[in-house]
């Protein structure tokens, strides 16, 4: 099955603090998923070589688990600050056409053809949005490659906060 990329809506509604006390309203909140990606595997992807054989794992583990694949890009935000009176900093979504570009790539690839994936857009926090995504969609896993480099010691990587902190299994590709 070829893949699909469904787009993010521009005016995604998030929770706020009069619809957090009401479940029901959380749930009109929450982006509908197409049930044929239900259980699947979601896998962070960025086109690093990293990610790249993050991706080759999930697609192994999709075809095995007779599963779909959802591929999340998580796109740059920037913090800016408000200067008008004490306001807290606000984040500035940066275009990103990497998306786009990676899309495309995936299209093209041979290996993505026995299964069935989605490309999803994020921006924001790659642990909190590659965990919201495993929520909408009830991933059964997350798959995300290993940071090498010095940021990623000094500020904790990508796959050691979300190992820590979701609530379903991450697998960490080396």
């Amino acid at each position: 099955m070829a893949g699909h990329e469904l787009p993010e809506p521009a005016d995604r509604k998030r929770p706020t603090a009069e619809t957090a006390a009401d479940p029901l309203a959380l749930e009109e909140n929450r982006p509908s998923c197409d049930p044929a990606f239900r259980h699947g595997v979601v896998v962070g992807f960025d086109g690093s070589t990293s990610s790249e054989r993050a991706l080759s794992y999930a697609v192994g583990l999709a075809l095995r688990a007779a599963s779909a694949l959802i591929i999340v890009h998580v796109a740059n935000r920037l913090p800016t600050t408000v200067w008008a009176g004490c306001e807290p900093p606000v984040f500035v979504d940066v275009p990103d056409h990497r998306t786009e570009v990676l899309g495309l790539e995936l299209a093209c690839a041979d290996f993505l053809s026995e299964v069935p994936w989605v490309l999803v857009e994020r921006g924001g926090d790659i642990c909190h949005e590659l965990e919201e995504v495993g929520k909408e969609y009830e991933a059964d896993a997350i798959v995300v490659g290993t940071t090498h480099g010095v940021v990623g010691r000094i500020f904790g990587s990508v796959s050691g906060r979300l190992a820590r902190r979701a609530q379903r299994p991450v697998i960490v590709i080396p």
